[in-house]
């Protein structure tokens, strides 16, 4: 989302610019100062979520690549973390002897253990945890040596940056995330019921901490919330268990543009308990569309969080389950939060985070 977004803020301003990514058919495509290079990954790709995948062949792409970057001859190359595409960027901007930067986007390390630990769930709590924590040392030890290799490393928040900034030796500079505010609306709800809902958005994947709707739901219930519902958007291995276990949800599968829209207008309070993300773009955009947020005090979510504010910051599991039942218990309090979480996200312009990202090019390509 946030590259196909710069894409369109260099085209909207005739910026010349290149982007090369992963899609479904191998083809060369250019829109007023844009270019775009889709590569199609093998049959031999391995699956890493809905609709990302890494391909062990992709590679064999280099040269059409080569080819793209001799007819147009970039000051600066970008690329957005460790995957087949980036590995191409990485290396061929070594081979050009061209500036590199590279933003970090994905907390793998945490991403992986938060798997491992789910799929060793059968073994002792302390022997699945040991082998975990190692996972994520190591893997955070290899993207940490993966980012030594650009000359300036853009992050999402202040934690990360330190961390890049100390263990890589490399600049650091601050990537925020903006939000659509047009698409994302208060005014696109459609219900008009008084049930409180209560909303997820994102992949149902153990990393993304989703099993905390369960506890918020049954403190819910044992403080004598009954007219409540879960609305729950996105897909994943983690769908069938809180199918079985959340008695009040509603399950849309995968949603995009009006669609993700209106689901999100219809819902009152945002919970988002992923502890791995090193934004949380889903957090702004429910903020954009009047809904507060609650969120884990470990990650980047929190650092959007005005408290008591636009939403609330859960220090431990059973905080998510206490903030719902304040809320739902002081609907003037979700009145005020819902429209201070709407001015907030009124403040988060797209177009101010690609200005510094350019700053950034000039910075890398110019010394400027």
């Amino acid at each position: 989302m946030t590259s196909n977004r710069l894409v369109n803020f260099a085209r909207a301003r005739g910026i010349d610019f290149l982007c090369v990514h992963a899609g479904p058919e191998t083809k060369v495509q250019v829109e007023g100062s844009t270019t775009d290079v889709s590569l199609k990954r093998t049959a031999l790709s391995i699956g890493m979520d809905e609709g990302l995948a890494f391909d062990p062949l992709f590679q064999r792409h280099v040269n059409l690549v080569l080819r793209e970057l001799f007819s147009f001859k970039p000051d600066v190359i970008h690329i957005t973390g460790l995957n087949d595409v980036s590995i191409i960027g990485a290396y061929l901007a070594w081979k050009l002897k061209l500036p590199l930067i590279a933003s970090w986007h994905t907390n793998l390390h945490e991403f992986a253990a938060r798997r491992i630990r789910k799929n060793l769930s059968f073994l002792p709590q302390s022997a699945s945890n040991t082998v975990s924590d190692f996972a994520e040392r190591q893997i955070l030890a290899g993207a940490v040596l993966y980012y030594k290799m650009p000359k300036m490393i853009l992050a999402p928040n202040q934690e990360l940056i330190d961390l890049l900034s100390e263990r890589t030796g490399r600049e650091v500079r601050l990537m925020a995330r903006g939000v659509d505010t047009v698409l994302f609306d208060p005014a696109k709800r459609k219900r008009c019921d008084n049930r409180l809902k209560f909303g997820f958005v994102g992949r149902l994947q153990a990393e993304k901490n989703p099993r905390v709707l369960v506890d918020v739901e049954r403190c819910l219930l044992e403080n004598g919330v009954e007219d409540f519902e879960f609305l729950i958007v996105g897909e994943g291995s983690e769908r069938g268990w809180l199918e079985k276990h959340l008695t009040r949800a509603v399950f849309t599968g995968f949603l995009s543009g009006e669609s993700l829209a209106e689901a999100y207008a219809d819902m009152d309070v945002f919970l988002f308990p992923s502890e791995t993300d090193a934004f949380g773009n889903v957090a702004q955009e429910a903020m954009a569309s009047g809904v507060p947020v609650i969120t884990s005090d470990v990650g980047g979510p929190k650092f959007i969080i005005r408290e008591n504010e636009n939403g609330f910051i859960a220090r431990e599991g059973k905080e998510y389950g206490s903030f719902c039942v304040k809320l739902a218990k002081d609907p003037a309090l979700l009145h005020e939060m819902k429209g201070a979480a709407r001015r907030f996200a009124l403040t988060r312009s797209w177009d101010a985070v690609f200005e510094e990202v350019f700053d950034a090019y000039r910075a890398v390509a110019f010394g400027r």
